[in-house]
């Protein structure tokens, strides 16, 4: 089974997609794929999921980075607002931004042993 997968398709609900994926092209600067009519589909560098005690159902998307105050600083000059502040956590440092749609997108610098891809 574990070859039979490639990959993970995340989805980011938004009340101004055209606004987010810009921001996802620019900002970020993620290479995308027009699956046509303008549905841009981002590539993301590679991804884990873990499964933690909540309500079923519920999804979050954390973007992993090495150095989060320096994609912060970045982030910061180009005018993304901050939603969260930096909280250190025992398994990383995190925080998030607003998306010009209003969605949070977290970002954390994780400290917990991570799987080889």
């Amino acid at each position: 089974m574990k070859q039979s997968l490639t990959g993970a398709h995340v989805i980011i609900g938004s009340s101004d997609p055209d606004s987010d994926r810009a921001f996802l092209r620019d900002v970020f600067e993620l290479d995308s794929v027009d699956a046509g009519g303008g549905w841009l589909i981002f590539a993301l560098p590679p991804a884990e999921v873990a499964v933690h005690p909540g309500k079923n159902g519920e999804h979050r998307l954390y973007l992993m980075c090495t150095n989060l105050d320096s994609v912060l600083h970045e982030l910061k000059a180009k005018g993304v607002p901050m939603k969260m502040p930096v909280s250190e956590q025992p398994w990383g440092t995190i925080a998030s931004i607003t998306m010009p749609g209003g969605s949070e997108l977290a970002l954390y610098e994780p400290r917990h042993p991570r799987p080889k891809q």
